[in-house]
C-alpha cells in the first residue's frame, strides 16, 4: 500500500488518482499507523515551507516522517515535499526543514527569467530505478521558485536548466525527490510514479 501524506497542502487527490490509475492500492492519509503499515510513502506539498513545516507540526506528523524515512521503505518527496528533506530553506526567512538529505533550498537568482519556472521543461538524468523504462529525453512539468542547492552530486540524479542547470531529482538510499510535478506530467511523470510504486529495497 501506498501512502500519501495529508497535512493540508498539496494536490492530494491528484497524486492518488495517479496511482489509483497504475493500479497501486494508494490511501491518503494524516495517520501515524497508517504510514507505518504502508509499503511506500509519499509526501507531496504545494505552497510556503513555513506554512508545511507547521501543519506537519500540528498533525503531530514531523517525528513520524522521519522515521518513517529512515525506516528503508521507498519514500517520495514532490516539488515542496521534496524541499522538506533537505536541511535549510531560505523561503521569505531561515527555516530549519527534516534535514534527511544535505542541502539547502534558496531562491531562484535569475535577471532575464520569469520567476515561478512554471510549466514544461526537459530533464538530464542519470541512470536510476525511476527512470527506467524510459529512455527518451524527459519533459516533465515544474511550478516552484525555490530549489535545491550544495546537494552532493552522488545524491543528484537528474538537473534542469533554467537560467542556469538546478538539482530537479534526487535520491539518498530509499529516498526520493523530485521538484516537478510527475502527477502532472503525462506518460513520463506516470512511468516514474509507476517505477517508484514497484521498488523493492
Amino acid at each position: 500500500m501506498i501512502a500519501v501524506i495529508d497535512y493540508g497542502m498539496g494536490n492530494l487527490r491528484s497524486v492518488e488518482k495517479a496511482f489509483q490509475y497504475l493500479g497501486f492500492d494508494v490511501c491518503v492519509t494524516d495517520q501515524k499507523q497508517t504510514l507505518r503499515d504502508a509499503d511506500h510513502i509519499v509526501l507531496p506539498g504545494v505552497g510556503a515551507i513555513a506554512d508545511a513545516l507547521s501543519n506537519l507540526e500540528q498533525r503531530g506528523l514531523t517525528t513520524e516522517i522521519v522515521k518513517q524515512a529512515e525506516s528503508g521503505k521507498p519514500f517520495l518527496g514532490i516539488c515542496l515535499g521534496m524541499q522538506l528533506l533537505f536541511g535549510k530553506s531560505y523561503e521569505n526567512g531561515e527555516y530549519e526543514a527534516l534535514g534527511l538529505i544535505e542541502g539547502d533550498v534558496k531562491p531562484f537568482c535569475l535577471e532575464n527569467m520569469r520567476v515561478p519556472h512554471m510549466g514544461w521543461n526537459s530533464l538530464i538524468v542519470k541512470n536510476n530505478p525511476l527512470f527506467r523504462n524510459d529512455g527518451e529525453q524527459k519533459y516533465v512539468y515544474f511550478v516552484h521558485s525555490y530549489h535545491a542547492d550544495g546537494v552532493p552530486e552522488k545524491n543528484v540524479i537528474a538537473r534542469t536548466g533554467y537560467g542556469y542547470d538546478f538539482v530537479s531529482a534526487v535520491q539518498k538510499d530509499n529516498l526520493f525527490g523530485l521538484q516537478f510535478h510527475p502527477e502532472k506530467s503525462g506518460e513520463t511523470g506516470l512511468t516514474m510514479l509507476k517505477n517508484f510504486g514497484g521498488l523493492k529495497l
